[in-house]
């Protein structure tokens, strides 16, 4: 290991993260009462210009009155290039910052959107006398995000997680689709014909380097790497195959834009009983293997040394942190 060590963010339960329109106050006690790890109230994309300030208000009311029970909330701000951003910091933080948990800063292209931001919520914080701090979740979702992904990962204690924006992303990056996640027909490859000269068509996962580059700079940094949206509300086998290879690169959740797919990213972004049992039996034996003098030793016919031992508490861990 470097000698330089990584600091983990606060350690929280983000399999699933719901998003709910600010403009929408009919759904906020329908979502309090889902089994969703984290809650963010939207007042960005999901909220008409003229809609903006009575949806501020919402989530002021929302947060301080309706029992949401452990769930971590947060509020999507709108983007620094706006006018809404300040009066979104300001109000919300300054009237309902108690309860608040987390904000979402979208479309971060640089470490200095972030410091902007955690200068503003400090200012409030100390004025308000709070003792909590804040967390910022960032969404990368713009090819210069991208690019600065490491920095912004790096700008500051508050950082907690960070998200892939695919349908901003797509736009600015100028891709050629139109779907909200998933995979395109045209990102394939052709096998060469066989000797009969069939040919077979492969499909892969256009945002497999962006979501894996995020999830590097996120780990770097000690925060979690959270998957974006997926549009098709009504395609439960594409959100779980997109989750799924979220959750192989190293994502630990993915957002649900609907409440069906709560339930999903619960599921996927969940180690199996199967997993944390195989988990505690290598921590059993390489906890013998220790007592013996042994840095590794075999289990069910494979080598297993002091690298598994982190990938198993990393699962046993996590199969505590959801049983409560």
């Amino acid at each position: 290991m470097s000698f330089h060590a990584i600091e983990q963010a606060t350690a929280r339960l983000n399999r699933s993260e719901l998003a709910v329109p600010g403009s929408q106050p009919q759904m906020f006690e329908k979502a309090a009462a889902s089994d969703v790890d984290v809650i963010f109230l939207d007042l960005e994309d999901a909220v008409a210009p003229d809609e903006k300030e009575q949806a501020r208000k919402n989530i002021i009311q929302a947060l301080n009155e309706i029992d949401w029970g452990r769930k971590a909330m947060s509020v999507r701000i709108n983007g620094l290039d706006t006018h809404y951003m300040y009066r979104d910091v300001v109000d919300v933080v300054e009237q309902a910052g108690e309860r608040l948990d987390l904000i979402m800063i979208p479309k971060v292209g640089t470490a200095s959107d972030v410091y902007a931001v955690d200068m503003l919520v400090t200012q409030i914080e100390d004025a308000k006398g709070y003792e909590k701090r804040i967390g910022f979740e960032h969404i990368i979702e713009t090819a210069l995000g991208m690019q600065n992904v490491h920095e912004i990962a790096a700008a500051s204690k508050r950082n907690e997680s960070l998200h892939f924006g695919v349908a901003d992303y797509a736009a600015s990056t100028r891709a050629r689709t139109t779907n909200i996640g998933g995979v395109n027909r045209d990102y394939s490859v052709l096998t060469d014909p066989s000797d009969d000269g069939d040919r077979e068509v492969h499909w892969g996962d256009m945002w497999h380097y962006a979501v894996a580059r995020m999830v590097v700079a996120a780990r770097a940094n000690g925060l979690r790497p959270i998957d974006g949206p997926f549009g098709d509300f009504k395609d439960a086998d594409g959100y779980r195959a997109a989750a799924m290879r979220a959750a192989v690169l190293g994502c630990e959740g993915k957002w649900a834009i609907h409440p069906s797919q709560i339930a999903l990213a619960n599921d996927v972004m969940s180690p199996s009983e199967a997993e944390v049992a195989k988990a505690k039996r290598i921590l059993e034996a390489m906890a013998d293997a220790e007592a013996q003098g042994k840095g590794a030793v075999s289990l069910d016919g494979r080598l297993i040394d002091y690298a598994s031992i982190r990938q198993a508490q990393v699962l046993v861990e996590k199969s505590k942190q959801i049983s409560g």
